[in-house]
């Protein structure tokens, strides 16, 4: 029996739910989730194993017209995640329909080359009988390899994603180890998900305003405690004094709820150390996005 391989690319507009999707089809946390929008900033990868096949997933930043340095990069890690895969996953958010980014996200499918998967997410939020309305629309917008409805939140028509995106997949080897989960190294999921809890805890411009950078990366012996230093940046003192919070409230806040998914992914006790630092208009400037991981 032959085996398969290949790289998926996840699409979709800010918030339609790619983070989350990765998660369950791996089992494991390894993209951070928020309710607000543009969360994600950089391309993760995540590998499933199956039986006859391995699935190298691409979770990519939401696709919309950008404005701001910042958000120039994200759309184009995102487009750029497209151009050499196997197949892509285009993941519709239900509950908001079409809309200037189901256009702009159109529109570049069209430089596609491989399958276009199109997968009508959050279907567990929305009445039946208006997804096929949207099924009719999009398959006259676009020639889909397949088009099915799922949750990504609960597993609904997961399966039968899978099962379609292995379909696609062609003969191949095994691209990494069977016990990896990711390609991205520690350090940078680490830092994503001290910045998930400045997303979940922080309102209005601060969270899209916040950097984290992990500067201190050290393992106890023979005390399995792993010591975290870690730097917290912001454009403003006003969104210091907002990360930090009354009487250093909100920074324990954020630190302690980032160390408990720490501690679950490298199955060890750590002490994480979180400190705030201003570096004005970051999100504006080249050189500091570049320094922050961003290029």
């Amino acid at each position: 029996m032959s085996f398969k391989s290949g790289f998926v690319a996840i699409i979709g507009r800010p918030n339609a739910g790619k983070s989350t999707l990765l998660n369950f089809i791996l089992g494991e946390k390894i993209s951070i989730v928020s309710r607000k929008p543009q969360t994600t900033r950089n391309v993760i990868r995540g590998v499933k194993n199956l039986p006859g096949a391995q699935v190298v997933f691409i979770d990519t930043p939401g696709l919309h017209r950008p404005k701001g340095l910042l958000n120039e990069f994200m759309v184009k890690g995102a487009l750029s995640a497209v151009k050499d895969v196997d197949c892509v996953v285009y993941l519709l958010d239900s509950t908001k329909g079409s809309g200037e980014e189901e256009e702009f996200i159109l529109e570049n499918l069209k430089t596609v080359r491989c399958p276009v998967i199109l997968a009508i997410n959050k279907v567990d939020a929305v009445e039946k009988q208006k997804l096929l309305p949207l099924i009719e629309r999009f398959s006259k917008e676009f020639s889909f390899k397949d088009i099915i409805p799922i949750s990504a939140l609960t597993g609904d028509g997961v399966g039968a994603l899978m099962d379609c995106v292995e379909k696609t997949l062609p003969e191949g080897p095994k691209y990494f180890p069977e016990d990896e989960l990711t390609d991205q190294p520690e350090r940078f999921i680490v830092a994503e998900m001290i910045r998930e809890k400045i997303f979940r805890l922080t309102q209005e411009e601060v969270p899209y305003s916040t950097a984290v950078m992990v500067e201190e990366f050290k393992e106890r012996e023979g005390k399995n405690l792993i010591y975290i230093r870690a730097m917290i940046a912001v454009e403003r003192d006003s969104q210091k004094a907002i990360i930090i919070g009354k009487k250093g409230d909100m920074l324990k806040k954020i630190g302690s709820d980032a160390r408990t998914d720490i501690e679950s992914l490298l199955q060890a006790k750590v002490f994480l150390e979180l400190f705030v630092k201003v570096e004005k208009e970051w999100t504006k400037k080249k050189g500091t996005l570049k320094e922050f991981g961003y290029e």
